[in-house]
């Protein structure tokens, strides 16, 4: 089955598309720098940061105003109206991504296209898990749904594949939501905690995955790829090295999706084989010492500068070139210079307006 999703633009998610991107950086409970900037009122700063977002490679955007500072259905309208006035960002599908209805029903009646909510789930029991379904359908979204009961959160491969079978079923058979639009997220839980219990959450992740693909047919998965490598805060080698190593075994096992920064990727094939032996010690959890080995490891091992350098190519064409690009991209670092110099350039500054301004519109 085919999930469609759109901005601007259609996005037809099908089994041959590979792995799906959802830019994380717009998550105001995720992203120090996205926070300052929306406590802060900078509203364009922040609009820089889901443009970084779009350029280095996402699919979708997930975006999150759940904040107690401020007013999160006001700022999810507000940043998603500005979004819609950036073409570059909005040809992308956006996932409206709070845990509080009302914050996500004000960003579904913002966006063109066909958009995805984060999430809903059995918390609240089936009544209130329906009727949040229905009004999804009925906006034209598609869902993501945790692996979340009236129990709590599952956190064991049976409760995994319990609560999505059964979310699945009310879903297909009494929301009448198309199986093409359930995404389930089974939680991708944090290890190397030192907790027994916690040991094997990325296993058991792995093989829930694995299950809902065979035994729920048309549904996708997706996860917060970043919650797996929590215990590392701070040492951006290790936890892109970890989250590396998890996508490779979970794509592998059907993970079609997950919300990652986008640009910040390490590549499996280039990890350091030390490194990436006791990861993957810690994420299959091969042996009993596995966390040990790993925090030993990491105390040595410094992260290097990955800060992604704008690519300026396009500085060297001509000024006409450089204010449709610019336009295009929305980017606003040289407009008053470069339009200056268009204007010394011609006759008339309306010849501006109607020359190189109005090719980039």
């Amino acid at each position: 089955m085919i999930l469609r999703l759109s901005g601007l633009e259609p996005l037809n998610i099908t089994p041959e598309f590979g792995f799906v991107v959802i830019g994380e950086r717009t998550n105001i409970t995720g992203s120090p720098k996205f926070s300052k900037l929306i406590l802060a009122g900078d509203f364009d700063g922040a609009l820089a940061v889901a443009r970084q977002q779009v350029q280095g490679g996402a699919n979708l955007l997930d975006v999150n105003m759940d904040e107690g500072m401020i007013d999160s259905e006001a700022a999810m309208v507000r940043f998603l109206n500005l979004i819609g006035s950036e073409p570059e960002i909005t040809r992308i599908p956006i996932v409206i991504d709070s845990s509080k209805w009302s914050v996500i029903e004000a960003g579904l009646k913002c966006l063109q296209g066909k958009a995805v909510v984060n999430s809903i789930s059995l918390k609240n029991g089936e009544e209130d898990f329906l009727r949040q379904a229905r009004l999804i359908r009925r906006y034209g979204a598609a869902a993501i749904v945790m692996a979340f009961d009236e129990q709590g959160q599952a956190d064991s491969f049976q409760r995994k594949i319990e609560i999505c079978a059964r979310a699945y079923e009310l879903l297909t058979k009494q929301a009448g939501l198309p199986a093409s639009d359930i995404i389930f997220d089974p939680n991708i839980l944090t290890v190397a905690t030192g907790l027994e219990e916690h040991r094997n959450y990325a296993v058991d992740f792995i093989k829930a995955t694995q299950w809902i693909k065979k035994n729920l047919p048309g549904a996708r998965v997706s996860g917060g790829v970043s919650n797996i490598s929590f215990s590392f805060r701070g040492n951006n080698t290790v936890r892109e090295a970890m989250h590396a190593a998890f996508l490779f075994h979970a794509i592998r096992a059907g993970l079609d999706m997950g919300i990652v920064n986008a640009g910040q990727l390490a590549v499996y094939e280039e990890i350091e084989p030390e490194l990436l032996e006791r990861v993957e010690d810690v994420l299959l959890n091969r042996r009993d010492d596995a966390t040990e080995r790993l925090v030993e490891f990491a105390e040595n091992v410094k992260a290097k500068d990955k800060t992604p350098v704008a690519d300026k190519a396009w500085r060297k064409e001509p000024v006409e070139e450089r204010l449709k690009h610019a336009l295009v991209k929305g980017i606003v670092d040289y407009i008053d210079t470069d339009t200056e110099e268009a204007r010394q350039k011609c006759k008339r500054p309306l010849d501006v307006i109607e020359g190189p301004l109005m090719s980039g519109m």
